[in-house]
């Protein structure tokens, strides 16, 4: 055998680019008998009821569905075991079991090792030889590391890969949810990240056509903000605001002038000012933050295209179906604001994530998207397509049974839908009366309209770190309040918390190094970060005062708090920077102040602090990460993340009813927020407001409005009792279907 760790990258590498779940576990057998030079590999996977069923097999002859009953043969042996079994003459092993036809009595040596995900076992890698010897170690030992590789694969694949072999199946990311069916039509464009270096013979030319490419990227811009005006409400298209505010950055234009001026074209100029924005956004931690780069490349293609009068391609006249799916690699908004609504069913990208304005869109149109799909470049132009925005799934010339299942599924999304809307206007309470404020989550004015669509009755949190990360100096003064005031016109008369600058640690300003850390989580962040930088703070604090325009509707909110000293401190520098705005003649409103409670240590402390708050939200994500000690995005770890835990939910209820003691004002942002199960909990606690992301403010309503107290009281009394996150959701998720708490009455 070759370099071991080259060949299991090869064959990771080969697998992982075929979507075909029937060719998948095929190429896998056929890479390992060819590698391991074996006459036989078979790969086998425990199914739900228990027995073991053979997937593929190279050498075996396996044209008929075969299955070991459950514990039985040596296959049953690796997985009871848990641990490799390898032996010279399997034949003869006690545990041997023999299947008719299979042809496996042909060969002695036998080698199998478990394939485990997430602590179980799920399935075994087998090779079989025709003579009587062990497999040597170092072949053993890359059997079990690439076995540890293909787990992953395996729990992945549907029940029935005969159901796949009719229809090509392909995974993403789920983006915005809801099915569409439709007809595949590409959107075809070169990307300024593939353009050349090119290097230019004329500075002063180059200078000016960047001046006039930006008023003509501007107006273009402006347009097609006005066609997505019409197609849905104006706020949506604020998230032109975001590029508008990057096109005109005046450190953006001296990057793409330097390099002009060291001699480069103008596209190559512009390729290199992007990519260096596109970086600083994807070198960041934060989700959110790290999802803009996606933004970022969308302006510098609009760039492209406009310098060189070659607008993306989206043969609309020759698709000839009403019904279309717009595939690509990387959708932009202003390719969706090519495609007319009333046609425009669904969308599925290469690239992308389910934080990108093409996912934030989406949602808005209420159109299913999925993102990150690379086999999706492989359909054929008018292919018909099954999008299913709910599990981030696509279908490509789907069976006939299949459609009609999720026709059906559409039909009762429709109805749904239908009834969600009529609880627009309603208000969010109880069966037995009880009021829950649904506010939702914001970091963007893009993101803005979709929480008005659905009902939100204000901001719980908006993030003010944007125009931060978006430059490359401390924005001014000016250009925050300009930013903060279209927020809270946009929700006149309801509240809008503004969280102070979340920056430091794994969210760096690009301007503004903090320095190594080895635990950036628990470093420079937050509350620390913007104390010692108390000029930037200050800043703040008068932008958003001078925003604020309607008495009480503002309010601050301060994150990572861990000391009574940092509050304080913040306290008085708002004392302090309203008599100075007074003292300048402008008309300002105290405003409320709160904390974010995410930081463990704050919730024994909430009786201290009392006198200095006015109110305190819960950011159930960071809290429940520091108490269980796990990173969510950490793929190691992240499947044993549930914010459902015993010791979060339980903690979660003692700053529930320390605020009510206190009489102090709470609300919970983040996953458990928008969590049906969670949700449950929150209101036997008696939480009365929420704050998640504008998709799930209907079914969190409608599943409020079917629920009363007593119910939810009584579940937490049960939660409280039990051992692990898995016992309370699947008590939460019986109690949801039994009492029909997401259903349309």
């Amino acid at each position: 055998m070759k370099d071991v760790i080259a060949e299991l990258t090869r064959i990771v590498q080969q697998v992982s680019m075929v979507q075909d779940a029937t060719r998948q576990v095929r190429l896998i057998v056929d890479q390992i008998a060819q590698t391991l030079e074996c006459e036989v590999c078979s790969l086998y996977r425990i199914a739900p009821e228990g027995h073991m069923e053979l997937l593929a097999s190279h050498g075996l002859n396996a044209e008929r569905p075969v299955t070991i009953p459950g514990g039985q043969g040596l296959v049953g042996l690796v997985a009871r075991t848990r641990h490799v079994v390898n032996l010279a003459n399997g034949l003869k092993h006690p545990d041997y079991f023999h299947v008719a036809d299979l042809l496996e009595e042909r060969f002695k040596s036998f080698c199998g090792v478990p394939l485990v995900n997430n602590g179980e076992v799920i399935g075994v890698l087998v090779v079989q030889g025709r003579y009587a010897r062990k497999l040597s170690s170092k072949h053993e030992a890359f059997l079990s590391t690439l076995a540890a590789h293909i787990a992953l694969l395996v729990q992945q694949l549907p029940v029935a890969l005969d159901d796949v072999a009719q229809q090509k199946q392909m995974l993403g990311v789920p983006a915005a949810p809801g099915v569409a069916i439709g007809h595949a039509l590409l959107c075809r464009r070169d990307s300024l990240a593939n353009a050349a270096v090119s290097y230019n013979h004329d500075v002063a030319l180059a200078l000016e056509e960047w001046q006039s490419l930006l008023q003509r990227v501007d107006e273009d811009l402006k347009q097609e903000r006005a066609a997505l005006g019409a197609m849905v409400s104006a706020e949506v298209a604020n998230m032109f605001d975001a590029y508008q505010m990057l096109l005109f950055d005046p450190t953006l234009s001296e990057r793409v002038k330097t390099a002009i001026r060291e001699g480069y074209a103008l596209t190559t100029a512009i390729k290199m000012a992007i990519q260096h924005y596109a970086d600083l956004f994807r070198a960041m931690d934060d989700e959110y933050m790290k999802a803009r780069h996606e933004d970022v490349w969308h302006l510098g293609n609009k760039l492209y295209h406009t310098y060189q009068n070659r607008h993306p391609e989206i043969a609309l006249e020759a698709a000839g179906h009403e019904a279309i799916i717009l595939i690509g690699h990387d959708i932009s908004v202003s390719d969706i604001a090519g495609v007319p609504t009333k046609r425009l069913k669904g969308i599925v990208s290469a690239g992308g994530s389910r934080l990108s304005h093409t996912a934030i869109l989406a949602n808005a149109l209420g159109i299913p998207a999925v993102m990150g799909v690379p086999g999706i470049l492989e359909v054929a132009e008018q292919e018909l397509l099954i999008v299913d925005g709910f599990e981030g799934q696509v279908f490509s010339d789907p069976a006939e049974t299949l459609l009609a299942e999720y026709q059906v599924l559409i039909e009762r999304e429709r109805s749904m839908e239908a009834g969600l809307e009529k609880l627009r206007e309603l208000p969010a309470q109880t069966k037995d009366g009880q009021r829950i404020q649904l506010l939702s989550n914001s970091g963007l004015l893009s993101d803005i309209s979709p929480g008005l669509k659905h009902g939100s009755e204000g901001i719980g949190l908006f993030r003010t770190e944007i125009p931060f990360m978006a430059s490359e100096t401390f924005p001014t003064e000016d250009e925050q309040i300009r930013l903060y005031r279209k927020a809270l016109e946009l929700y006149r008369g309801k509240p809008v918390v503004m969280r102070t600058l979340d920056v430091g640690g794994d969210k760096p300003l690009p301007y503004f190094s903090v320095g190594f850390e080895e635990n950036p989580a628990l470093g420079w962040r937050g509350i620390r970060f913007a104390l010692d930088n108390v000029q930037l703070l200050v800043t703040q604090l008068r932008a958003m005062l001078k925003a604020a325009r309607e008495p009480g509707q503002l309010h601050i909110l301060v994150p990572m708090v861990a000391y009574i000293d940092e509050l304080r401190t913040v306290r008085k520098l708002l004392d302090e920077t309203l008599v100075q705005l007074k003292e300048e003649g402008v008309t300002v409103h105290r405003p409320r102040l709160g904390i974010m409670i995410e930081v463990p240590a704050a919730i024994s402390q909430l009786p201290k602090w009392r006198p200095y708050l006015d109110f305190v939200s819960v950011g159930s994500n960071d809290l429940s990460q520091y108490l269980l000690a796990l990173d969510r995005n950490n793929p190691r770890v992240a499947a044993r993340y549930d914010h459902v835990h015993p010791a979060v939910v339980s903690e979660l209820k003692r700053v529930v009813d320390l605020s009510q003691s206190l009489e102090l004002p709470l609300s919970v942002c983040g996953e458990m927020a928008a969590d049906p199960v969670s949700v449950l909990l929150l209101v036997g606690m008696g939480v009365e407001r929420l704050s998640m992301s504008s998709a799930r403010l209907p079914r969190i309503k409608l599943l409020i409005r079917n629920l009363d107290r007593a119910t939810a009281q009584a579940f937490l009394q049960r939660a409280l009792d039990l051992e692990s996150a898995q016992a309370i959701r699947e008590l939460g998720k019986q109690l949801i279907e039994e009492n029909g708490l997401l259903t349309i009455r």
